[in-house]
């Protein structure tokens, strides 16, 4: 998956002009209970603008609250303007960028601004890859590593009627060992399913109905 497929487009975000003073930014940002907008200069990228941002600035500034507000500009406290993406990108690759910030900008040509990747999004979008979102039967296991187990694995799920929700391995390294949760939908061939798994050399770890 890339990143363009989780974006939020431009015309559905929220948006500031670089001009615009920081009262009015902050403004934005507690109405909609939002971390972050972007900051544009036009159609162009120009920055992000963080709540957080507005109040370190403020503490920083010696100012009045009110002074700070209407004479400090969006573009004097803008940050991340070289921090962005593309659209190309794999979304996964996303989420260390994103661990210390709420959102990424996404720029066409001429840093033209796009949309948005935000941090909960990404988070989401894993959360989906482990089935979190419907109920059924997690079951950890292991398997040797070596050619075919994935199909070998298919092959007794479809056997057996099972419909996966979630398939997620670990330990893409040089171990013998790979670990792999499953969760499928519960079922009465549960038993029988498992029985399978291990007399096809799966080592069950772990079954959890949720």
């Amino acid at each position: 998956m890339f990143v363009k497929s989780i974006m939020i487009p431009k015309h559905t975000c929220y948006t500031i002009g670089q001009d615009a003073p920081l009262k009015e930014a902050l403004a934005l940002l507690e109405d909609h209970q939002i971390d972050g907008i972007p900051v544009l200069d036009g159609d162009q990228y120009a920055g992000i603008i963080t709540r957080y941002g507005i109040y370190e600035n403020f503490f920083l500034s010696g100012k009045s609250k009110e002074d700070f507000l209407e004479g400090t500009l969006v573009k004097d406290i803008a940050i991340h303007q070289e921090q962005y993406l593309k659209g190309n990108e794999i979304f996964e690759k996303t989420l260390l960028d994103l661990k210390d910030f709420p959102l990424l900008a996404v720029l066409g040509d001429n840093r033209k601004f796009l949309g948005i990747v935000t941090r909960f999004d990404v988070l989401a979008q894993f959360q989906s890859a482990f089935g979190t979102n419907k109920s059924g039967v997690r079951i950890a296991f292991t398997s040797v590593e070596a050619e075919g187990r994935i199909a070998r694995l298919a092959e007794i799920a479809h056997y057996f009627h099972e419909h996966i929700i979630s398939l997620v391995t670990f330990d893409e390294t040089d171990k013998l060992v790979r670990r792999i949760v499953m969760k499928v939908e519960k079922n009465n061939n549960m038993d029988k399913f498992i029985s399978r798994l291990e007399k096809s050399g799966f080592r069950v770890l772990d079954i959890t109905e949720d």
